[in-house]
């Protein structure tokens, strides 16, 4: 990867009022150096630029940190190469993360990653996310890059314990998505809303976080 330094980059993006702001920076710089030796060997990401790497990745998992505060367990569905998991492992270390990925490869690098970070709040499990949710639960389970709304109900429905929530990272035209996915929520006696919009700086792209919860 080229131009800045990992460090250089999220000390200049991440935002002020991040808790554990220098653990972040400290922890994500590692993470991404890790990828970055990583990709060497097999396909982590196509992203070459540190900056880049930095709001796509770390940055782009961390905007809507709050949505993640106070809650007891996260699951992060599909984890690749452990985002959103990773970087909101660091800033909320009260809160554990089981981080679920159904590729060995990747998820293999998930697991030495989270130990060279000393990520004592994580765990990885190499399976499907789905198949996991049928017999353990979290209080959130999020996915960035997921499938489209209707079939993510379909996939992560039975996690909606009451109370709980699922996270979801999207791209900014939602609400079509969610036009198509209204009959399999109320089937599903699921609510969708939008609880949180962000840009992406340098022009890199637009953010909707949609929440599922049981009930209509």
């Amino acid at each position: 990867m080229v131009g800045v330094s990992f460090s250089e980059a999220l000390n200049e993006l991440l935002p002020g009022g991040l808790p554990h702001r220098e653990r972040c920076v400290e922890g994500a710089a590692r993470h991404l150096a890790l990828i970055e030796e990583a990709n060497r060997q097999f396909n982590l990401t196509r992203i070459t630029d540190a900056r880049e790497a930095v709001v796509k990745h770390v940055l782009d998992s961390l905007l809507p940190w709050k949505l993640f505060a106070g809650a007891e367990h996260v699951a992060d569905a599909g984890t690749g190469a452990g985002f959103p998991g990773i970087p909101l492992a660091l800033a909320l270390p009260e809160t554990r993360f089981t981080l679920l990925e159904s590729t060995q490869k990747k998820a293999r690098f998930v697991e030495s990653a989270a130990a060279a970070l000393e990520l004592r709040n994580v765990a990885v499990k190499p399976v499907r996310a789905e198949d996991w949710l049928k017999t353990n639960r979290a209080d959130v389970v999020t996915a960035r890059a997921v499938a489209p709304l209707a079939k993510a109900i379909v996939l992560f429905a039975g996690a909606l314990k009451q109370g709980g929530r699922i996270l979801l990272y999207k791209g900014p035209d939602v609400e079509a998505e969610m036009e198509e996915a209204a009959g399999e929520a109320r089937k599903r006696q699921i609510r969708m809303r939008v609880v949180e919009r962000y840009e992406l700086p340098g022009d890199m792209g637009r953010r909707t976080v949609v929440e599922l919860r049981r009930g209509v």
